[in-house]
C-alpha cells in the first residue's frame, strides 16, 4: 500500500465543504470572492487587467500562478479584504488557510514624478479610476521600476500552509483575487498602494509640492527617470505640459522690497435727494369759434322783373 491516500478533487472539495459547514455553525462568517461567470479573463477593467499583466510579467511568480489562476476559479478564496500596504484572506486547500500580503507604499519620489507627469492630463476622477488614460500616462503608471505598480521586492507572503516558497499556490490565488476586487471599486488600488488619487487630476497639478519631495527630484529629467518620450505626439497633448524646461524649472522669486499698491477704497456714494415734484396748474384753451356762413341774397325770378319794366 503506498504512503499517501489519493484524494480526487471532488473528495476534496467535499471535505472542504464540511469544515466550511462546521465553521459556519461556530458563528464564523466566510464570504466567499465571486468570479464573473462565463469569461476566460480574471479582470476586464484596466486597472483589474493591468494587476494582473504586472504580476504574470515577473518571473519570480509564472510556475506558481497557473495552479494559482485554478484555485480562485474553483471558488477557493473568503473573506478577501484590501488595506492600505496589506491584503488578507482565507483560501481552502487542504484546510482552510490564513493568508496575509504585505505590499510597501508607493515610494515619495516615485508619486511626485507620477504627479507631474499626469499634470494637466487627467481631466476627472472618473477618467482616472475608469482608466480612461492617455497612452503615455498609462506608460507612466504601468512602468516596472517607477510606476504604481508593486515589484517583487515590495511584496511579502506570509500563509499557514505548509508550502516553504515565497510564492504558493494559495497566495497567488489572493493576488488574483485583488484584480476581481478591483475591477469592482478601482478606488482600492490607491488604497492599497497608500496614496490619494484625487492628487493626479488637474485642479491638484498646481498645489505645492512638499521641500523633501522637491529636493527628491531636483534636477531630475521625467523623460529619462521613466523611459519614456514625453514630446508631443501627432493628435496627443504633452504628457508634463505646456512651456519650455527653462520656463517650467524657473522659479518665482518674490522681491521683499516690492510693497503691493494700497486697495483704494470706492468712494462713499451719496444718498439720492428727491426733488418735489411740483404740479403746474392745467391751462385751459379757448374754444375755437367757427366762423360765420354768410347767407346768399334771395334773388326775385326773371318774370317778375320783365313785369316791372314793362311799366
Amino acid at each position: 500500500m503506498a504512503w499517501f491516500q489519493y484524494e480526487s478533487v471532488h473528495e476534496k472539495r467535499e471535505r472542504m465543504a464540511r469544515e466550511l459547514k462546521k465553521r459556519s455553525a461556530r458563528g464564523e462568517v466566510l464570504e466567499p470572492l465571486e468570479i464573473p461567470a462565463g469569461k476566460r479573463k480574471i479582470a476586464h477593467t484596466f486597472w483589474g487587467k493591468s494587476w494582473c499583466e504586472h504580476i504574470e510579467s515577473y518571473r519570480d511568480y509564472e510556475n506558481r500562478l497557473p495552479r494559482a489562476r485554478s484555485y480562485l476559479r474553483q471558488g477557493s478564496v473568503f473573506n478577501l479584504t484590501v488595506e492600505p500596504e496589506k491584503i488578507r484572506a482565507k483560501v481552502a486547500g487542504s484546510t482552510l488557510y490564513d493568508v496575509e500580503i504585505t505590499i510597501k507604499p508607493v515610494a515619495q519620489e516615485d508619486w511626485v514624478g507620477i504627479q507631474r507627469a499626469c499634470a494637466g492630463q487627467v481631466g476627472s476622477l472618473l477618467d482616472l479610476l475608469s482608466g480612461q488614460l492617455g497612452s503615455g500616462l498609462m506608460e507612466v503608471i504601468s512602468n516596472k521600476e517607477r510606476g504604481l505598480f508593486p515589484s517583487p521586492r515590495e511584496i511579502r507572503f506570509n500563509c499557514s500552509c505548509p508550502d516553504y516558497a515565497s510564492l504558493c499556490k494559495h497566495s497567488g490565488a489572493v493576488l488574483y483575487g485583488v484584480a476581481v476586487k478591483f475591477d469592482a471599486d478601482p478606488a482600492l488600488f490607491f488604497r492599497l498602494r497608500g496614496v490619494d488619487p484625487a492628487e493626479l487630476l488637474s485642479s491638484g497639478a498646481g498645489q505645492v509640492l512638499s521641500p523633501a519631495a522637491e529636493a527628491a527630484l531636483e534636477g531630475e529629467d521625467l523623460s529619462t527617470l521613466f523611459g519614456i518620450d514625453f514630446g508631443q505626439a501627432a493628435g496627443e497633448p504633452t504628457a508634463i505640459g505646456t512651456g519650455s524646461s527653462e520656463e517650467q524649472e524657473k522659479p518665482v522669486v518674490k522681491n521683499p522690497a516690492a510693497k503691493k499698491p494700497a486697495a483704494k477704497k470706492p468712494a462713499a456714494k451719496k444718498p439720492a435727494v428727491k426733488k418735489p415734484v411740483v404740479k403746474k396748474p392745467a391751462v385751459k384753451k379757448p374754444a375755437a369759434k367757427k366762423p360765420a356762413v354768410k347767407k346768399p341774397a334771395a334773388t326775385k325770378p326773371a318774370a317778375k322783373r320783365v313785369a316791372k319794366g314793362k311799366q
